[in-house]
């Protein structure tokens, strides 16, 4: 990709002002959108959804599909350079919109997180780089490729190749026979079954990365997950062991230079547990922009994830970004408008407010809300980003939130 830059507050060949678009008009679209307007851009959304959390406040909002043909010129002709907010935007989309303007990440970037048989195939080029492998698997597509799987990758989890995400597209298999039922299920599609592991934690990296190749860290954090959804993540010293945190960076900053990435990224691994009893690094999925878990550094961090997105979009310097405050992030599901919490003690039908207000009296928390009109269960309507002067003081403060939420306790 050729090096170009976008100054805020410019003007484009045509006069107008430098514009900034995006690709999905989701949560990460909107606040990638926010960041821009902050820095004075003008932006424009491409999603088929009028009421779409990001197109409703960019100042262009193409309502139109994906593939639209005529989508597509629209955007391109209102922008200067295109990223996007989700991995699974058609790459021809991307392709079509490269072919006139900057586009960040590429499609082939894009196109290896969409299929798990791709991104595996990276992880294990990058190892010998990085040291850190993928789970041992085994690529099923075709029935003798299933009778094929060795008996040591069971007990595991059969996962689709591609569109899984939020636990979608798995299914856990003990046996054979419970792998051949799983797989038929799936319709038979692509899919690659990992072996399961002996899991201790979770966490992610993100990492921004510049059409020069500089390239810049966000701090390791540590995740939680209920159901397949990231309910809590933890960012702080001790979070994690420095040495495994350490070796996760270096990772990710190998799979975003193997893929010559540009834009943000964030990659997801696995703390497991040996036979002996030693923890070791076993790196999972990525994904090709911002990421639930990286929300904490909009008010941790003097550079935020969407911040960094924008910076490398437009060719701007991307420093290092510097954590000033113990961080915990929770994500807020639609369950929370009409689950039974502290304040509110019985299990309503019809969608209420959860107590904001109980809950911004407590010192360091940040509500971030998606603009999305209807709660649903299961849907993410937003996070709290929770901050204090330590760890202690941090995580005090989560219990309470959680509690008035009627969340699971840390650690639960």
């Amino acid at each position: 990709m050729n090096l170009k830059t976008y100054l805020p507050g410019d003007t484009s060949s045509a006069g107008q002002p430098i514009t900034l678009g995006v690709m999905g008009g989701g949560q990460l679209g909107r606040m990638f959108v926010q960041a821009a307007q902050a820095m004075g851009y003008t932006t424009a959304v491409l999603d088929p959804d009028p009421a779409s959390p990001a197109g409703l406040i960019s100042h262009h909002h193409i309502k139109t599909p994906y593939a639209d043909e005529a989508g597509l010129a629209q955007l391109a002709q209102r922008c200067d350079a295109i990223t996007t907010e989700f991995e699974n935007v058609p790459a021809p989309a991307l392709l079509a919109l490269a072919a006139q303007r900057t586009v960040a990440p590429s499609a082939a970037c894009v196109a290896v997180a969409q299929d798990r048989v791709k991104e595996k195939a990276h992880f294990t080029d990058c190892a010998a780089i990085s040291g850190v492998s993928p789970a041992p698997h085994a690529v099923i597509t075709t029935d003798a490729m299933l009778a094929a799987v060795p008996a040591d990758l069971l007990p595991g989890i059969l996962k689709t190749a591609r569109m899984g995400y939020d636990g979608k597209g798995q299914a856990r298999v003990t046996t054979r026979e419970e792998l051949a039922a799983a797989w038929d299920a799936m319709d038979k599609v692509p899919c690659v079954l990992e072996k399961m592991l002996r899991l201790r934690a979770e966490c992610s990296v993100i990492v921004a990365r510049g059409a020069d190749g500089a390239t810049v860290s966000f701090p390791v954090q540590k995740n939680t997950h209920h159901d397949g959804i990231l309910a809590l993540t933890e960012v702080f010293e001790g979070a994690l062991d420095p040495a495994l945190a350490q070796r996760a960076q270096a990772s990710t900053v190998a799979i975003a230079d193997h893929l010559r990435y540009v834009g943000v990224l964030c990659v997801e691994y696995f703390v497991v547990e040996s036979a002996t009893g030693a923890l070791d690094l076993v790196v999972n999925e990525m994904a090709p922009r911002p990421h639930n878990s990286g929300h904490y550094t909009q008010n941790a961090c003097d550079i935020s994830q969407f911040e960094a997105q924008v910076r490398a979009l437009a060719g701007l310097p991307l420093p290092a970004p510097r954590q000033h405050s113990p961080a915990i992030m929770v994500n807020l599901l639609g369950d929370l408008w009409f689950e039974p919490n502290a304040v509110r003690t019985q299990r309503t039908e019809r969608a209420t407010s959860p107590p904001w207000a109980q809950v911004l009296a407590l010192p360091g928390t940040h509500l971030h809300l998606y603009g999305k009109l209807n709660a649903r269960p299961g849907r993410k309507m937003g996070h709290l980003n929770i901050t204090a002067s330590t760890v202690a003081h941090v995580r005090e403060t989560t219990a309470k939130v959680l509690a008035l939420l009627g969340l699971p306790a840390m650690g639960a």
